[in-house]
C-alpha cells in the first residue's frame, strides 16, 4: 500500500470520516472473522473484538504514540485484532483453569479464604460499578445478563455501534477503577 493511501486512512480514522471509516470496515472485517471464527469466536466476538480494535487504534493515532508498520495501517489493525483475540482466549483459559483449581480446592482450609478474598474483589467490584452513571449502569447490566449488543441497543435508545463502543469504554473504565482501588490492591497483593 502506498504512503499517500495510508496516510488518508490515517486522517480518516483520526478525523472519524464515515466514508473512509465504511471503507476500513469492509475491507478489514472479513480477515478478523475469518481470524476469530478460526478459534470458534461467535460472530458477537468478531464485532467486539473489531470494536475494541479500532477504539485502541484510534486512541495511539490520536495520542501519535504509535510507529507504523511499513507494510499498511491494514496490517497493523489486523495484528492488533490478533492481540485482543488471543488475550481474550489466555483470559478465558485462566478462569476455566481458575475454576477447575477452585473445584479441587473445596475440600481444604484454603477455600475458606479464597471465599473471603472473593468476597470481598466482589464488594469492590460492586461499590465501583455503582459509581457509575445510571446509563452506563444500565448497559453493563444488560451486557452480564448475556444480552446481545442489538436487544441492549434497543433497550438504551442507542445504535448498535454505539452501544458496543459504549460497552467497551464502561468497561475499561470500571477495570481501570478496581485495579486503583487501595483495597484491590491489597487483596491482589
Amino acid at each position: 500500500m502506498n504512503t499517500t493511501k495510508n496516510q488518508q486512512i490515517i486522517d480518516g480514522i483520526i478525523a472519524g470520516d464515515s466514508m473512509i471509516l465504511k471503507s476500513f470496515y469492509k475491507k478489514n472485517l472479513p480477515p478478523v472473522r475469518k481470524l476469530i471464527r478460526q478459534y470458534q469466536g461467535t460472530a458477537e466476538d468478531v464485532e467486539d473484538i473489531f470494536q475494541e480494535a479500532l477504539v485502541l487504534l484510534y486512541h495511539k493515532l490520536r495520542s501519535g504514540n504509535i510507529e507504523l508498520p511499513i507494510s499498511s495501517i491494514e496490517t497493523y489493525f489486523i495484528g492488533i485484532c490478533k492481540n485482543l483475540w488471543r488475550n481474550k482466549l489466555r483470559k478465558q483459559r485462566r478462569i476455566e483453569h481458575q475454576e477447575i483449581n477452585e473445584k479441587n480446592l473445596a475440600d481444604t482450609s484454603d477455600s475458606i479464604l479464597i471465599g473471603i478474598t472473593k468476597e470481598h474483589q466482589l464488594d469492590i467490584f460492586h461499590k465501583h460499578l455503582n459509581n457509575l452513571s445510571n446509563s452506563s449502569k444500565n448497559v453493563l447490566n444488560l451486557f452480564f445478563e448475556g444480552k446481545s449488543m442489538k436487544d441492549i441497543a434497543s433497550s438504551t435508545g442507542y445504535t448498535e455501534g454505539y452501544t458496543r463502543k459504549k460497552k467497551c469504554i464502561i468497561k475499561e473504565r470500571l477495570y481501570k477503577m478496581v485495579q486503583n482501588d487501595p483495597v484491590y490492591k491489597e487483596l491482589v497483593a
